[in-house]
């Protein structure tokens, strides 16, 4: 073939591959955009009673904040094995749902108190291969649904339909699990998850190894292909959004814990425990919001 011949060929073959590209970007669905926390404040964290986790309430109105730690764990629930407490959550309509776990055994517990302030317990039974720690709950919008994960390095949190609010539920009764969310990297030590909106989590990890997304103790987004109905299986996108402050007058490793974000005023907050002795003087909850 001639040389011009040849450079017209190509020419055209280019244009087609420009425009076959365009097209196919076109009709892509878009990326889910990354947001940007930015620090704005932060508070003291009692070691036993605020440095485990937190949620805000909603109902009934100008409820204060909740935290749980040692110190919030009722006598009568550690003497029956129940020594952890993880990160709660509350659904919109005022259901408060705390995590507990034992040392050992098959079983996990919820407990829940309802808007009329009567306690409940719900004890799900480990299903094969499933991890024991009961770290944190996320109730969805609608608040039918709730998300738990596991510890360790994950590919997965679980879906349960949520205790005392989705009427298949029973504290007589196991507590089911009804789907998974598969996520498309793996996350370490995941502390708290909190629902941003139907589709999108926050979530902090303890990760301390930083092997994962190049640093330790972060601050996790999680998109989901779907909001979770329990009747399916959804996937979960995960992005690394910054590492959590680490900052102490002690030197040592630092634990993140809980998180939570409040839609009436746009803020989350998280957990972050000091090292050492100052476990008991500037252990925080930081304030962030989005800009």
């Amino acid at each position: 073939m001639p040389l011009r011949a040849r450079q017209r060929c190509h020419a055209v073959l280019a244009a087609l591959l420009t425009l076959t590209a365009t097209a196919l970007l076109a009709a892509a669905p878009p990326a889910s955009a990354a947001d940007t926390w930015t620090e704005v404040g932060s508070d003291r964290a009692d070691p036993l009673t605020e440095s485990q986790g937190l949620t805000s309430v909603e109902v009934p109105a100008n409820s204060a904040n909740r935290y749980t730690g040692i110190g919030t764990i009722p006598f009568g629930v550690s003497t029956r094995g129940w020594n952890h407490v993880g990160d709660p959550d509350a659904s919109y309509d005022g259901h408060y749902v705390e995590p507990y776990q034992a040392d050992s055994g098959t079983a996990k517990m919820y407990r829940v108190q309802a808007p009329n302030g009567t306690w409940s317990e719900y004890v799900h039974t480990l299903s094969p291969g499933e991890a024991l720690n009961n770290s944190w709950v996320a109730i969805s919008p609608d608040g039918q649904w709730m998300l738990s994960g596991e510890w360790g390095t994950m590919t997965r949190f679980l879906v349960f339909p949520t205790p005392g609010v989705n009427a298949s539920t029973s504290p007589s009764a196991n507590l089911p699990q009804a789907a998974t969310v598969t996520l498309d990297h793996a996350v370490r030590d995941v502390q708290g998850c909190d629902f941003v909106t139907a589709t999108r989590l926050l979530c902090s990890s303890d990760d301390p190894a930083g092997t994962l997304f190049g640093y330790t103790k972060p601050l996790l987004q999680v998109d989901l292909s779907a909001a979770p109905t329990g009747s399916a299986d959804v996937t979960g996108h995960v992005t690394a959004l910054r590492q959590l402050p680490l900052r102490s007058s002690c030197s040592g490793s630092f634990e993140a814990e809980g998180i939570d974000y409040d839609r009436r005023t746009g803020t989350l907050r998280v957990i972050v425990v000091s090292p050492g002795f100052c476990v008991l003087t500037d252990s925080k909850t930081y304030r962030f919001t989005r800009s």
